[in-house]
């Protein structure tokens, strides 16, 4: 059985170039989400962050605010389903 690849939030800085406050932020607004926590409570993320990173960063270029950029994803992820 493989094991899929977690993501501490220094590993996800290094490979986006993000601060580790931006991170933080947008795990809070919802806009990217922890697959689990360590048992000392650190945040982990699987590969799907760096998807949805991407997509932040795309529509942040475009000028959508951080709530448009929410419902922009809410609805993507509706339409999947």
């Amino acid at each position: 059985m493989k094991r899929e690849k977690l993501y501490k939030i220094g590993e996800v800085m290094e490979y986006t170039g993000l601060s580790r406050q931006t991170i933080h932020n947008y795990t809070l607004a919802n806009l990217i989400y922890e697959a689990r926590r360590t048992p000392s409570g650190h945040r982990l993320y699987d590969e799907s962050v760096f998807d949805r990173l991407e997509k932040v960063k795309v529509l942040q270029s475009k000028n959508y605010t951080l709530m448009q950029i929410k419902r922009i994803l809410e609805q993507e992820g509706k339409d999947k389903k």
